[in-house]
């Protein structure tokens, strides 16, 4: 079945009922938006689930494919249906009907509180695909406690295929992931690193080599040897750079 752009947003439920003046609390929200972009590497973009449209997107390339922010505002959704290979479109759909599902079980209470994470392939300008990471986090909801506004945060992924789809609290960083082949979610072990591994992962981070962390660590190569392979064997990872990117977004240090 040939998947559309509505289909995204029937699992939403927010009505159209929002004011003028309900919309003039929005600017503060792009206005944050604009500048938390020019803070960081990663690309950031505003979701209406109301008028089923964009409100933001920043200039950073990753996300725009080619195109101009003010192109891809224009587009909206269809951006997606331009640029996500058909394979990741049948996945994104299949993660955005388990993520609303998974958000009508959190209480009211709870649902500013969690956020999805999830990859998937994006062309490039050069036509290529990218695998990148998509976080989304509702900062907006209606009277019934549906979202209405939600901040979505792009960055290359960590991983080397895509899936890899989670929800996390913000509050007790309790972590579920979801499982394509079972379809359901499962809750996922805490990861916890020691300060010494959390150590080595800020000094590789900043470009430190093994010697010169050693050095800083007043500790041995052996020693520096032996972390690594604890932290890869945490995190399930194969090399320093993807513990890293790991670790930074898992919220570890």
């Amino acid at each position: 079945m040939k998947i559309e752009i509505e289909d995204f947003f029937k699992p939403v439920h927010v009505k159209d009922t929002f004011s003028k003046g309900d919309y003039e609390i929005i600017d503060a929200f792009i206005n944050f938006a604009q500048s938390l972009s020019r803070l960081t590497y990663q690309s950031i973009y505003l979701i209406d689930y109301s008028k089923k449209s964009f409100l933001f997107v920043s200039d950073n390339p990753i996300f725009l494919c080619g195109n101009s922010p003010a192109e891809v505002l224009k587009k909206g959704y269809q951006h997606y249906f331009d640029n996500v290979p058909e394979q990741d479109i049948q996945l994104l759909k299949k993660i955005n009907d388990v993520g609303f599902d998974f958000f009508e079980n959190l209480s009211k209470e709870e649902r500013l509180t969690h956020s999805i994470s999830y990859d998937f392939h994006l062309k490039q300008s050069n036509g290529k695909p990218l695998l990148i990471n998509h976080k989304l986090k509702p900062i907006l909801l209606d009277k019934s406690s549906n979202p209405w506004i939600a901040l979505c945060v792009v960055s290359i992924s960590s991983h080397a295929n895509a899936g890899n789809i989670k929800f996390k609290s913000d509050e007790n960083g309790k972590q579920f992931e979801y499982n394509l082949e079972t379809d359901r979610w499962v809750e996922a072990p805490h990861v916890k690193l020691k300060p010494r591994e959390k150590d080595i992962l800020l000094f590789s981070a900043q470009g430190l080599t093994m010697d010169q962390i050693a050095d800083r660590l007043y500790v041995s190569i052996d020693t520096i040897k032996f972390h690594k392979k604890q932290i890869f064997s945490k995190l399930k990872v194969k090399s320093i750079t993807e513990a890293t990117a790991l670790a930074i977004e898992q919220s570890l240090f």
